[in-house]
């Protein structure tokens, strides 16, 4: 947060005396995320993990005073609107946000809490319909969406979906659909507009009782770091990260009989920093855009896309990947090894037989059964930089995800921009195809969530080792004598317009 500008997070919302939901649960998200809280108190409950039993709103004009005092001297940089329990309370907030044009609105429109309790009175609903115009994003359970739409509550994804789109058209904002109260092992959530998805973003579901105050974390959570980064659909994955963690840590607190709260602090209190910017893989794919347009104006992949590259080049360039290859397989192997659970364990492992059997197949076919030439220094060094990674798994995961990413980017253009009769089809196959889309996008979520898990410290470290992996990535394609002639990657320790630095093997 060094150097950047805390934003200020209004929060209207009702009050969870057990600390689990409501405000507290919103002041507890906002400073999670790296906000300054503040809070009106619209109603007051009586309530703890097992449900609600009792609710108080203070009079209107006491609210409006309430908003009143704090718009009246503080910047808002972003509002949380939570429970709203009558009519005349949802028209006061109403009135006040009329005088805050402009102002990001999160609207969450409680209707009905986890444990299943009725928290909005049935009249006062007429007048959230007339609120929803004036909310930037809405974030309903399926159980909400629902009875906003006076439909009967989805059972799919693809359903949710739907009745998301209706009520983004109906009322022109965004609606958080969210998967968390549908079945399965997969818990997805999206960004829908009137004219469909805007960002999607699922994971596997947290099994665990302890889900108090959820909803309510997640839209604070979201106003928070839109606030900060100013984009919803990165405030989204920022967010899930957050709450996914705060989720499976739950089970440390030790608060109630019912359904526990959130773990709103299990970052902090492990040591680690607020959601950031830094954390989203996008960012760094946005940091190669010099790198990748590089890559883009090589000889070598120009002749790929059009079929022009001499075979003679060709063949260096495949005998050098297939020793790349194997060296590959062992540190795809060792991120299995060192991977923190089964599911990525899984993945790394058969990534490590894929890459194998890449070498085999689409290699050995087009090299056949020629004797294994040395190492190029290219290739050597970037050999050394994967195999000197394996000693953090995070760092190594990080280090090989550009071989992913960039060959499927790459892959995809090409294929896309080729001609019929390209000689190089097969390998333009190969990298466009749904097989390898599927194991790049499990690759980018798996790292994605390894980067959400680190510190500081350890996410500078992923970042640089990605980034010097794309560099690497760069001189690998360069290794033509058309572009090693014209000089197309910066010399040992230069560094070139891009500010990208030469690796040692040039």
């Amino acid at each position: 947060m060094s150097g950047a500008r805390i934003p200020n997070i209004l929060s209207i919302a009702g009050s969870d005396p057990s600390g689990g939901a409501g405000i507290q649960a919103d002041l507890k998200s906002i400073a999670a995320c790296g906000g300054y809280g503040m809070a009106a108190i619209a109603a007051l409950t009586v309530q703890n993990t097992r449900g609600v039993t009792g609710v108080h709103t203070p009079p209107a004009d006491f609210l409006t005073g309430q908003l009143q005092a704090i718009s009246g001297d503080i910047r808002i940089d972003a509002v949380k609107i939570g429970m709203l329990a009558t009519a005349e309370v949802i028209e006061a907030v109403t009135g006040w946000l009329g005088t805050q044009p402009g102002t990001a609105v999160v609207l969450d429109p409680v209707l009905v809490s986890t444990s299943g309790d009725r928290l909005l009175e049935h009249d006062a609903e007429a007048a959230l319909r007339r609120l929803l115009p004036l909310a930037t994003v809405v974030t309903p359970n399926t159980a909400e969406l629902a009875a906003l739409l006076g439909e009967p509550e989805a059972t799919g994804w693809d359903a949710v979906l739907g009745q998301a789109e209706r009520l983004a058209h109906r009322y022109n904002v965004l609606v958080l659909a969210k998967g968390g109260h549908l079945a399965g092992g997969e818990c997805p959530d999206a960004l829908v507009g009137p004219d469909g998805v805007h960002a999607e973003v699922s994971g596997p579901r947290v099994d665990t009782p302890n889900s108090h105050g959820t909803g309510c974390s997640l839209s604070s959570a979201l106003a928070t770091l839109w606030a900060r980064c100013g984009d919803w659909g990165d405030a989204l994955r920022l967010a899930r990260g957050w709450l996914q963690d705060a989720l499976a840590t739950a089970g440390e607190l030790e608060v109630g009989g019912g359904h526990g709260p959130v773990n709103h602090f299990s970052a902090l209190w492990a040591g680690r920093m607020a959601p950031s910017a830094d954390a989203l893989l996008s960012t760094w794919w946005d940091g190669i855009a010099g790198l990748r347009s590089r890559i883009d104006s090589l000889t070598f992949i120009r002749g790929l896309r059009d079929g022009s590259l001499p075979a003679g080049e060709f063949h260096f360039y495949l005998a050098q990947d297939a020793l790349y290859l194997r060296t590959y397989s062992q540190v795809l192997s060792r991120a299995a090894q060192l991977a923190p659970n089964r599911e990525e364990q899984s993945f790394w492992a058969a990534g490590a037989v894929g890459a194998l059997q890449e070498e085999a197949n689409l290699h050995r076919s087009r090299l056949g059964a020629t004797g294994d030439p040395e190492p190029s220094p290219t290739t050597s060094a970037y050999l050394n930089h994967l195999l000197a990674s394996d000693t953090s798994y995070p760092q190594l995961v990080a280090a090989i995800l550009p071989c992913y990413w960039l060959y499927q980017d790459i892959g995809r253009r090409l294929a896309a921009a080729s001609s019929p009769g390209n000689p190089y089809a097969d390998w333009l196959d190969a990298y466009s195809s749904p097989e390898f889309d599927e194991a790049t996008a499990a690759a980018i979520a798996t790292v994605q969530q390894v980067a959400f898990r680190a510190d500081a410290t350890g996410l500078a470290a992923m970042r640089r080792a990605f980034e010097e992996s794309s560099r690497h990535e760069l001189a690998f394609f360069a290794q033509t004598a058309a572009d090693a002639a014209a000089g197309r990657v910066a010399a040992p320790g230069e560094v070139d317009a891009d500010g990208l630095v030469g690796v040692p093997s040039l």
